[in-house]
């Protein structure tokens, strides 16, 4: 049972996966332990079969791979969903531990650690719960993978960024110094990018990755990058509060005279008019309705609200009130 839906038209199967107990009830899906010890085996799910685990997981945090098959054939995957788990960085893991130092931890460092201590990377391949789903995509091997808003990624312009923060197709500029030549070297770095993919471990709004392309060249780079680097966010001039001046401008008038005329108050009851009693055989009223004095003096029309007073801010904008406290004298 799959959650909410990715909105591109291409990408209809994105989202968290749940799996459901009963009738009704839905619980997270099985985990990656649960899921490598064979929780959904034998349902004819398998897509194809990679070297290693240490390669799958990989796969999954790039969330697309050309996988090279026996007969020479390329196959295509691109990311479908997930089980529901959050992401946890192995690499973290490692530097908590002390098994990695913080200045020499890359992508090249964990497979290497993975591949000379296998049980020791079992147990930390299973730290990460979350587990990635893929399904098949039609492409040639020359064409980009596609990102999350539906349309190719572009080397060195498109970047993965937090969907829950940022719109797809915002322009960004990075600058900064990457090492693309070798690790230590620090190539500038300055170029506009767009924000056209997203990832479960791009979390806050200053966190990108950037996409280098595919090969094993662009694997060598993006593993080396976890570089600090400014982060500056184009916006048009009038949606950015700076831009229109140096102090937040005041609320405007409250439009009260323009909502009653538009959303005019057509459910309120008509006005009730008070009758006149009526005379018995013996002058005396035959009987009265009591009539509430205050919906008696209702009419049919709605007053507007009486407008809010202008305020003019007396506060100078590049001045600023400091108040300094201190301790009182003994």
């Amino acid at each position: 049972v799959r959650g909410f839906t990715q909105s591109a038209p291409s990408l209809p199967n994105s989202g968290p996966v749940y799996r459901k107990i009963g009738r009704r009830k839905l619980v997270p899906y099985y985990d990656r332990a649960e899921i490598e010890d064979g929780a959904i085996a034998g349902r004819g799910l398998e897509i194809c079969w990679l070297k290693s685990q240490t390669d799958l997981l990989f796969t999954q945090i790039q969330g697309s791979a050309r996988v090279h098959l026996e007969d020479g054939s390329t196959l295509r995957i691109n990311y479908d969903s997930y089980n529901g788990y959050p992401y946890t960085a192995v690499g973290r893991i490692l530097i908590e531990r002390n098994i990695i130092p913080k200045d020499q931890m890359s992508m090249q460092r964990i497979r290497q650690w993975m591949t000379e201590n296998p049980d020791g990377a079992t147990e930390l391949r299973r730290q990460n719960r979350s587990y990635v789903f893929f399904h098949e995509v039609k492409l040639s091997d020359n064409d980009e993978a596609v990102g999350a808003q539906g349309v190719p990624l572009v080397p060195g312009r498109s970047i993965a960024v937090d969907k829950s923060l940022h719109v797809y197709g915002t322009p960004f500029f990075i600058e900064g110094e990457l090492p693309i030549e070798s690790a230590q070297a620090k190539t500038p770095f300055h170029r506009l990018m767009i924000a056209q993919d997203t990832g479960s471990a791009i979390v806050g709004p200053a966190r990108a990755d950037l996409y280098f392309g595919a090969g094993s060249e662009a694997g060598r780079v993006s593993g080396r990058l976890r570089h600090n680097m400014h982060f500056v966010m184009l916006v048009p001039n009038s949606l950015d509060p700076i831009a229109r001046g140096r102090t937040m401008p005041l609320p405007e008038k409250r439009p009260s005279a323009k909502i009653a005329r538009l959303f005019p108050a057509k459910d309120r009851k008509p006005a009730v008019t008070p009758q006149p009693p009526a005379v018995g055989p013996a002058g005396e009223p035959a009987g009265t309705t009591a009539v509430p004095a205050a919906k008696a003096a209702s009419s049919g029309t709605v007053p507007s609200p009486v407008m809010r007073p202008e305020v003019r801010s007396d506060r100078h904008p590049r001045r600023h009130h400091r108040r300094r406290w201190r301790s009182p004298v003994r």
